[in-house]
């Protein structure tokens, strides 16, 4: 069985340690965690890793946020992965930093990355998993801030987090949504 795991973010090196970014980061961890080296091919790096017999394909686009749609629905048919085994890993400020929030199908909050899925794939029934980034930005700063560095103290905190979202993301896969989400949706740094 195959899933289309995506993780969203930005090509360039002055987006590589945004807040924008983190879907990237994510899928990096786990493919170095599972021993894979990315390739260039159409619309995204990608490469595949292998989990509890299942195998995960691993993409980042690198068709820009706004036109994410593009390189998901290139790999989907390439793959022939339903929508329904399709996981796009996303940035959120509607979220603290240190909550992850998987979900089984919802609205795009916002998110350019996700609106231009959504039109693609014709609907928003497909899961994502919500990396809290915190909106700790003034009134017209938004944009500053999500494609802001991160914080000395979020930076502390950041790779437990980042492996936290890609054990969901591996978790969604071998036992499914519901208690993936039992498990995961919380917030990682105020709980024991």
């Amino acid at each position: 069985m195959k899933f289309l795991i995506v993780g969203l973010g930005n090509i360039g090196s002055e987006y590589e340690e945004t807040r924008h970014n983190i879907g990237f980061k994510v899928v990096d961890a786990m493919a170095k965690e599972g021993g894979a080296s990315w390739t260039l091919d159409t619309s995204a790096y990608i490469t595949e890793v292998k989990h509890k017999g299942k195998t995960l394909i691993l993409i980042k686009p690198t068709t820009y946020m706004n036109r994410s749609g593009k390189a998901v629905q290139y790999w989907m048919t390439k793959h022939k992965i339903p929508k329904e085994n399709i996981l796009v890993v996303v940035d959120d400020l509607h979220l603290d930093f240190g909550t992850l929030r998987l979900r089984a199908k919802g609205s795009d909050a916002g998110h350019n990355g996700l609106k231009d899925i959504d039109v693609v794939l014709g609907g928003n029934d497909y899961a994502r998993l919500k990396f809290g980034i915190g909106s700790k930005f003034h009134k017209g700063q938004q944009v500053d801030y999500v494609l802001g560095k991160w914080s000395k103290e979020e930076y502390k905190e950041l790779n437990f987090m980042i492996q936290k979202a890609a054990e969901a993301s591996k978790s969604l896969t071998a036992i499914g949504m519901k208690f993936t989400m039992e498990q995961y949706n919380k917030s990682w740094l105020t709980e024991d």
